[in-house]
């Protein structure tokens, strides 16, 4: 969590610029997809660590409380989803991809509204799954959101299948058919969303429909 005076709020599914700048001068700056949504001048961020990159580790590492961070934001009005939206959401994330959908997860909850919503998400092990206890209680609690994983390297005991990438046939099976025209948004890494995207627009969905943000190295 970030305290940034002033902030007010941000709609499910936007995002922020970090600059972290060295002694030396030296600056880097980095987007990041915000985990929280609505009013209020606290923000959740949830940062996957990319050992070789500039400002994950020490965001991960190294911060601490009472630290200084430059933000700009909120930024995007495109990839947010809006709780007057009354049509069936289809979210599909990879890895840190889940974070602007856990945003809008939360949105749908706090809201009260009763779109049906369905999430797909790819980790490569239950270990790895962001948000694990909170997803899940909120799939137990309302009969609106609908929780799906795909483990790509390691599965839990009892695991139905063994582990896999997502493919046409799990997505088939797993989110909405392209004939109630759901909204779609997609995240996760490049190669992730644009093979999630592709099979997407294969099986039917308007590519207009399929909203799509995808990151690399941090």
């Amino acid at each position: 969590m970030v305290d940034v005076p002033g902030w007010g709020g941000n709609l499910a599914g936007q995002h922020l610029d970090l600059r972290l700048t060295a002694p030396d001068g030296y600056t880097a700056v980095r987007s990041y997809s915000i985990a929280s949504a609505g009013p209020g001048d606290r923000v959740e961020l949830a940062v996957d660590k990319f050992p070789d990159g500039e400002v994950s580790p020490y965001l991960v590492d190294d911060i601490q409380k009472g630290d200084e961070l430059e933000l700009r934001g909120p930024l995007g009005g495109w990839f947010v989803w809006k709780p007057e939206q009354t049509e069936s959401v289809q979210l599909i994330g990879g890895g840190s991809g889940v974070v602007p959908l856990i945003a809008m997860v939360r949105s749908h909850a706090a809201s009260g509204s009763t779109a049906p919503f369905r999430l797909l998400y790819s980790v490569r092990t239950p270990q790895d799954v962001f948000f694990a206890d909170e997803l899940r209680a909120l799939a137990e609690s309302s009969p609106y959101f609908d929780l799906n994983f795909v483990y790509t390297r390691a599965v839990p005991a009892n695991w139905p299948s063994k582990p896999g990438r997502i493919s046409r046939e799990i997505l088939e099976a797993s989110t909405y058919p392209a004939s109630i025209s759901p909204a779609v948004f997609v995240c996760g890494p490049t190669g992730f969303v644009e093979s999630v995207a592709n099979i997407l627009v294969a099986l039917g969905h308007e590519p207009t429909s399929v909203k799509t943000e995808r990151f690399g190295g941090k």
